[in-house]
């Protein structure tokens, strides 16, 4: 069974920390890129942060450049996004997707259940 499960969220203060990690099974994890999406009350999904099959590159959002970092740990098929200097506009659920795309466009896509961020004094 092909699963993606989300973890370390949970509530923090402005200027806190947090790790999230997105655990894969069922699939060859180190052949997918993966990207963390976030999606705050009432607005669309926002594309956060994405990385590498091998993790050689990496990718941020502006809204996040310089705060968060995202990893990958392909020896215990997992996934990371270290959230630093938290802001309040950071509240939001976190979705970690596990992509495969092949030469002609198409893909494969898993995306965990979601972990709640929230940032709030």
């Amino acid at each position: 069974e092909v699963q993606l499960v989300g973890s370390g969220g949970g509530m923090v203060q402005p200027g806190g920390s947090l790790r999230l990690s997105c655990a894969a099974s069922g699939f060859t994890f180190s052949r997918y890129n993966m990207s963390w999406i976030r999606q705050a009350p009432g607005k669309g999904p926002e594309w956060v942060s994405a990385i590498t099959t091998g993790g050689g590159s990496t990718y941020y959002a502006d809204s996040v450049k310089g705060r968060f970092i995202i990893s990958r740990d392909n020896a215990r098929n997992t996934g990371y996004l270290q959230m630093n200097s938290l802001k309040p506009e950071d509240t939001a659920v976190y979705y970690c997707m596990a992509r495969f795309a092949f030469a002609n466009g198409d893909a494969y896509e898993y995306w965990g259940q979601g972990t709640q961020v929230t940032v709030s004094s």
